[in-house]
């Protein structure tokens, strides 16, 4: 793997061998999530699961 490259506030990796990409954490410093060769697809999912969908409501239930 490459070292990370920075591109639209996302860093990440590619395989030097076939070009896949993997997203990375520079806090961390380590890749994280899937791989795949389409890294727009990469940074959209890794947006969806941060924002994530609407929270579900909290269901309180009596002790008893």
């Amino acid at each position: 793997m490459s070292w990370p490259v920075r591109f639209q506030d996302h860093s990440y990796q590619v395989c030097l061998g076939c070009g896949i990409k993997r997203l990375f954490d520079e806090q961390a410093f380590r890749a994280y999530g899937p791989y795949s060769y389409d890294l727009n697809w990469l940074i959209a999912r890794h947006r969806k699961n941060v924002v994530g969908p609407e929270a579900k409501p909290t269901i309180h239930r009596t002790a008893s």
